[in-house]
């Protein structure tokens, strides 16, 4: 469709989108910042307060919606049910690493893991879904791999943390597209799944040292604001992807890696060493390619 043929309708709803995945992306962009404040609380009580807080926001979008019955066949269908279990092992592994990673000091490493999720979704899908890579798309995952291999011989340790975040991400991306469950409906039940083990888990943590939450009124506050840093982002990213250009979306995805990056090298002072920097230059450039290649495919009408 060119310019010429967009109407109004549709030019407002393209602005629409771009400002909700603009504001889920400098969103997410300061989750390294945020979690930074609450490096003295177990990681697996944050996690527990992000599904507690996160319900009632879900909920009430669901209800605006009108959706409630999307809830209900989901309760009712077996396999759906499993489906909504296996996306919520994932949340509690990508949630639990990156609230983990930026308590110990390795921010930087959680966004090597947000820049090398796009370039992961592409292998994915074209080894799962089969889906046809261009050249291009090709050259940027042997970048990205040549990359990954230079760290681990010039280190000596494979970056684990990255990889399992990036492959925990594609992982659930997948699966959220396959499954037939709208976004914030799948959200609300992904909360309500991890909110009954995160009673469980909290109330093991309480048994051996008193909790963080009611401690004291700032960390109180920090936790209940997990509720909305968390269910926020989500909801706009979910209004955008219907609105945008999937090419677009794509492209606004880097800015939360590199608001993470700056975040945890010139906020949080984390050093980066060469062998580093020269796999973050490998990730840029394939990142460069990829997004040419993707601006370069017509748009599925």
């Amino acid at each position: 469709m060119t310019s010429a043929t967009i109407t109004p309708d549709e030019a407002g709803a393209n602005r629409k989108g771009i400002i909700c995945a603009l504001i889920a992306y400098l969103l997410w962009g300061t989750y390294a910042a945020f979690f930074a404040l609450l490096a003295h609380v177990n990681a697996l009580e944050v996690v527990a307060h992000r599904a507690f807080w996160s319900i009632p926001i879900a909920a009430a979008v669901m209800l605006a919606m009108g959706r409630t019955q999307d809830v209900l066949r989901v309760l009712k269908t077996p396999k759906l049910l499993a489906f909504m279990c296996l996306t919520t092992l994932l949340v509690t592994i990508s949630w639990g690493v990156f609230v983990w990673a930026v308590a110990v000091g390795r921010a930087l490493e959680t966004s090597l893991a947000f820049y090398i999720n796009p370039l992961l979704n592409v292998a994915v899908g074209y080894l799962v879904l089969r889906e046809k890579m261009t050249g291009l798309q090709v050259i940027a995952i042997a970048l990205a791999v040549v990359g990954v291999a230079y760290q681990t011989w010039a280190l000596g340790v494979l970056p684990w943390l990255s990889l399992v975040l990036g492959a925990a991400f594609s992982a659930y991306g997948f699966l959220r597209k396959t499954i037939d469950v709208g976004p914030v409906q799948g959200f609300f039940v992904e909360s309500c799944i991890l909110s009954l083990l995160g009673l469980v888990v909290v109330s093991w943590l309480g048994m051996q040292a008193p909790l963080a939450f009611g401690s004291d009124w700032r960390t109180t506050a920090l936790l209940l604001a997990c509720g909305p840093m968390t269910a926020l982002p989500l909801m706009f990213f979910a209004t955008a992807a219907r609105r945008i250009r999937f090419s677009t979306l794509g492209l606004l995805q880097y800015i939360a890696p590199s608001m993470l990056f700056l975040t945890a090298v010139f906020v949080l002072n984390e050093p980066m060493q060469q062998a580093q920097l020269v796999t973050f230059g490998f990730i840029w450039v394939a990142l460069a390619l990829y997004s040419f290649s993707s601006l370069r495919q017509p748009v599925a009408s």
